[in-house]
């Protein structure tokens, strides 16, 4: 089981978390909600949406930001946020065995104090004119990338 995490912040789409939980129970990666969702992140509605995968996740709830950042802070782990608004390419980056890498709402990405407590920002670079990738492929890369960098232990 790796020490990679996952964070979700403020996700607004069950099946899109739903997605993520299914990659990282196979991963064997982390995930942590911070709170509040844009749907009912109840356990019956997040099995719905992450089918039989959920047994296999380690899932952590942070009923909000400033409770995930203490619990961060308090662990000592760097925060990497994904974001459009990122200038380093997310395979430039060097990943840490446990690191967390953090996805922004699928509406409206993460407000400036989210993005401003980041240690690292990064990109997945696209071709002109497209906005952004799906939330749950953009962690799909960038948690392939760092368990390459990492030897997925």
């Amino acid at each position: 089981m790796s020490q990679l995490r996952i964070a979700l912040y403020q996700p607004d789409i069950a099946g899109n978390t739903g997605t993520i939980l299914r990659l990282a129970a196979c991963l064997g990666i982390g995930v942590d909600i911070i709170e509040p969702a844009g749907f009912d992140i109840s356990d019956r509605s997040l099995r719905r949406a992450g089918m039989d995968y959920l047994a296999a996740v380690t899932l952590t709830r942070h009923v909000t930001w400033e409770r995930f950042e203490q619990w961060r802070q308090a662990s000592g782990r760097r925060l990497i946020l994904a974001s459009t608004k990122a200038a380093l390419p997310y395979v430039d980056l060097a990943y840490r065995p446990d690191d967390i890498m953090l996805f922004g709402r699928e509406s409206a990405g993460v407000p400036d104090p989210v993005h401003d407590a980041a240690d690292a920002r990064v990109l997945i670079p696209m071709i002109e004119g497209q906005r952004s990738i799906n939330v749950a492929m953009s962690a799909a890369m960038i948690a392939g990338e760092a368990l390459r960098q990492t030897g997925f232990g």
